[in-house]
């Protein structure tokens, strides 16, 4: 086979029948039906599904669930997750309640600017551009006016443009580093219009300014782009109680419990290893509601885990201690959200959710999401900590490993009677539901 030409404009049958038959092998019509099957009833809606992407085939569903009873900063939440891993939002409602009784979680947004770059190689003099750049700064800013003006009505807009100097790293390269405020917005496109008319002004103005020699006046512009690195975007989440309010945690006590949990993220802070695991559990929380909102999950996934590593080292987003007779667990992450434009009120769950939480603003969203990952983390560590992570990981994946195992209701139904206080494995469901087919009934009350 020898690939194909003008894909993209086959017709959306078309390219499944030119998929069925050179890669899955199958006939046409029967592939057509099963990817029609997860389609949208209304066919303006799936149109609208299939223009987020391209090559769009069909649609492919997640759960969508909710984790109630977070009070955050006095406010009761019921929080949107889209995610397929079982436990994760179970996990989430479990410590949102634990901690609503007491006090809830206390959130605040410590900055939200985010940055972006102009890269850029300069042959000339470097004395004369940073001289100069005093003087290009303000020109730029007044270049992109037109660009800014909206923004800077809601509040927003450029805050800063710094010139930054890498020559000692590369030959020649040179960097604007440009902060902004996008407001209620995540602001990506109105951050690259700007860096992009930056780089055309920088050009211009180099090349029509007589303190450059003509050798220096060519301005070579490398790339104009935001950058998902935003430190300064900042949001931390925080619950705390007197040790003794903690109770005993699955015949912990509570002393005890709050010193393996704080060894647990001490841990996390030493050890890259427990540190990938530990963050991940956080994100677990994290990229269901930024999914839910419609917000980009990758960019938040990896400006985290930057920021994870600012140290020089790749460590625990969370800490915990106990000070004074108290136990403080607090979450510290960069996430730069938007509540307004993109897939925010494009897609209609994405609006729902929003919805769902009162249409927060930006920051709100901030506050909401680090909440999330906060009580994420606060169940799996303290499942670490006490009964072990498999109990109840592994009994909300029973469902699943059922399914797999292509149970019947009344299988499974039997299945999850019996492993109710037994430890879960696929080989010890699979065993027991052989015995099942067998004819072999174990004594089980499905009382």
């Amino acid at each position: 086979m020898k690939g194909i030409s003008g894909f993209s404009k086959l017709t959306k049958l078309e390219k499944i029948s030119w998929i069925a038959k050179n890669f899955l092998y199958s006939s046409p019509v029967d592939v057509i039906n099963e990817f029609a099957s997860y389609w949208h009833d209304n066919v303006e809606s799936q149109k609208q599904f299939e223009g987020f992407s391209e090559n769009t085939l069909t649609n492919f569903h997640l759960p969508f669930g909710v984790a109630p009873n977070f009070l955050i900063n006095g406010k009761e939440y019921c929080v949107p997750m889209v995610t397929e891993e079982s436990s994760v939002v179970a996990a989430a409602s479990n410590a949102a309640k634990f901690w609503m009784d007491r006090g809830g979680i206390k959130t605040t947004v410590i900055s939200t600017t985010k940055i972006g770059q102009v890269h850029f190689f300069y042959k000339g003099d470097k004395r004369k551009l940073m001289g100069y750049f005093p003087q290009l700064k303000e020109e730029l800013l007044e270049g992109v006016k037109p660009l800014t003006a909206n923004m800077e009505k809601r509040g927003g807009g450029v805050t800063n443009v710094e010139l930054i100097d890498f020559t000692a790293k590369e030959k020649d390269y040179y960097q604007l580093k440009v902060s902004f405020e996008t407001c209620d917005s995540m602001g990506a496109n109105f951050i690259n219009s700007v860096l992009e008319e930056f780089g055309k002004l920088l050009k211009e103005k180099v090349k029509n300014n007589p303190l450059f020699d003509k050798s220096e006046q060519e301005i070579d512009v490398n790339m104009c782009i935001l950058s998902n690195y935003t430190p300064d975007c900042l949001v931390r989440a925080e619950v705390s109680c007197p040790i003794e309010d903690l109770g005993f945690i699955n015949n912990i006590s509570a002393k005890v419990f709050a010193d393996r949990f704080c060894k647990s993220v001490r841990i996390a802070k030493i050890d890259s290893y427990r540190a990938t695991t530990h963050n991940k559990g956080i994100l677990n929380g994290i990229d269901s509601v930024v999914i839910a909102t419609g917000n980009d999950f990758r960019a938040v996934e990896s400006c985290i885990h930057t920021y994870a590593s600012r140290n020089g080292q790749y460590e625990s987003l969370s800490e915990a201690l106990v000070k004074d007779g108290m136990f403080i667990f607090s979450l510290t992450v960069p996430l730069a959200l938007g509540t307004v434009g993109g897939l925010t009120k494009l897609h209609p769950l994405a609006n729902k959710s929003l919805q769902l939480l009162g249409n927060p603003s930006a920051e709100e969203l901030m506050q909401i999401v680090a909440a999330v990952g906060l009580a994420q983390n606060f169940s799996a560590v303290r499942s670490l900590t006490t009964t072990g992570i498999q109990q109840g990981h592994m009994k909300m994946h029973l469902t699943n490993i059922s399914a797999e195992l292509n149970a019947s209701l009344e299988e499974a139904n039997q299945i999850e009677a019996y492993f109710e206080n037994r430890t879960i494995t696929v080989s010890g469901v699979r065993a027991f539901l052989e015995k099942l087919r067998n004819g072999i009934q174990p004594n089980i009350s499905l009382a």
